[in-house]
C-alpha cells in the first residue's frame, strides 16, 4: 500500500523535474528517494515514472495517479489542521482558490471580516484565469474551498452566493447621455475591444456574449490583468467587458449595462462536508461577499 511520504516523493519529483532536486528539497539521500519510487511502483503495479537523461515523465498510470497523490497530501494537511482546531488550537491556515477576477471583486470584504475574526487562522489564496483550471485544481485538492462559478456536476457541497452582473465600460471622452443606462452589444460590433488574453475565461466569455449578439470582437489590446481591463476602456482603447463588482465606487468611466444582460452565477463549493475552520469561512463569505456592488445598484445594474 503506498503510503503518504511516498506520495510526497511522487509529486515533488514531478513538480521539480528531478530526482536530483527532489532529494535535496526533501532532504533525503538520491538512493534513498529512487529506493522508495520503486517501492510505490512495485505496490501500484507498475511504472510510475519514466526516467529520461535530464529529467522525468510520467507514464500513463503516472498520469493517472498524480491527481489522486495530491488529493491525499492535501487531505492529509487537512487532517493535520482540523486535528489543531479540534484541540483548541486557534492557528493554522486555510486554502482558498478562486478566478483572479473574484479574487479582485468579491473576496477582499470578506477577508477582511475574515481577518478580524479569525486573526491567527491565515488564508492560502490560489488564483486561476479560468473556471476549468479552478475546477480541475479544486478536483486534485488544491485547496479547502473554491469561489467562482457554479461548478458543472459537482460531487461535493456547493453553495450559492449570487449572480454577478457584468457591465460595459466606455471611454470618458465619448459622447454621454446621463438618461442612457444601457447599450446593446451589437451597436458595438465594429469597435475595437479591449479583450482579454488567451486562456482567460473572461475571453471565452466575451466571444461567447458577442457572438450570441452576431459578432466576433476585434482586439484592440488583450490583458492578462482583470483589473487593467476596466482601466484601459476608459482611458480610450475600446470597450471592456467586465464583472461590475471589480469597479470602485466613483470609477472614472462610462459604464453601461449590456442588452442582453450577461451574468454568471457565483458558488463556494467543497470536496468533501467542511470541517469546522471551512465552515465558519463559507459562513463570513455569504454574509460579506458583495455580488452585485451597492454603488451600481439603481443608476446602472437593475
Amino acid at each position: 500500500m503506498a503510503t503518504l511520504r511516498q506520495l510526497e516523493y511522487l509529486v515533488t519529483v514531478v513538480d521539480e523535474g528531478s530526482f536530483t532536486r527532489a532529494a535535496e528539497l526533501l532532504h533525503v539521500t538520491q538512493p534513498a528517494l529512487s529506493h522508495q519510487m520503486r517501492a510505490l511502483e512495485r505496490a501500484v503495479g507498475g511504472a510510475l515514472l519514466e526516467r529520461l537523461p535530464r529529467s522525468v515523465r510520467l507514464t500513463p498510470m503516472g498520469r493517472a495517479m498524480l491527481p489522486h497523490a495530491r488529493a491525499a497530501l492535501a487531505d492529509a494537511q487537512r487532517a493535520r489542521c482540523a486535528a489543531r482546531q479540534a484541540s483548541g488550537l486557534e492557528s493554522g491556515e486555510l486554502a482558498v482558490a478562486t478566478l483572479y477576477s473574484v479574487s479582485l471583486g468579491v473576496l477582499p470584504p470578506v477577508l477582511r471580516v475574515w481577518r478580524r475574526a479569525h486573526p491567527d487562522v491565515h488564508i492560502r489564496l490560489f488564483e486561476h484565469r479560468h473556471a476549468d483550471e479552478l475546477l480541475a485544481a479544486m478536483d486534485e485538492g488544491q485547496a479547502d474551498v473554491a469561489v467562482g462559478p457554479v461548478p458543472p456536476d459537482w460531487a461535493g457541497p456547493v453553495r450559492e452566493l449570487g449572480v454577478e452582473e457584468f457591465v460595459v465600460v466606455l471611454p470618458t471622452d465619448g459622447p454621454r447621455d446621463e438618461e442612457v443606462v444601457s447599450v446593446e452589444l451589437a451597436t458595438l460590433a465594429e469597435c475595437a475591444w479591449v479583450h482579454y488574453a488567451p486562456g482567460h475565461g473572461l475571453a471565452d466569455l466575451l466571444d461567447q456574449v458577442c457572438a450570441a449578439a452576431g459578432f466576433q470582437p476585434r482586439a484592440a489590446v488583450r490583458t492578462e490583468q482583470t483589473a487593467a481591463a476596466p482601466l484601459l476602456a476608459a482611458a480610450g482603447l475600446g470597450p471592456a467587458l467586465v464583472p461590475a463588482n471589480i469597479l470602485p465606487p466613483g470609477f472614472d468611466g462610462r459604464v453601461l449595462r449590456p442588452e442582453p444582460a450577461v451574468r454568471r452565477t457565483l458558488a463556494a463549493y467543497t470536496r468533501r462536508e467542511p470541517d469546522p475552520v471551512t465552515a465558519a469561512f463559507l459562513d463570513v463569505l455569504a454574509r460579506e461577499a458583495h455580488v452585485v456592488p451597492s454603488h451600481l445598484v439603481g443608476s446602472v445594474l437593475p
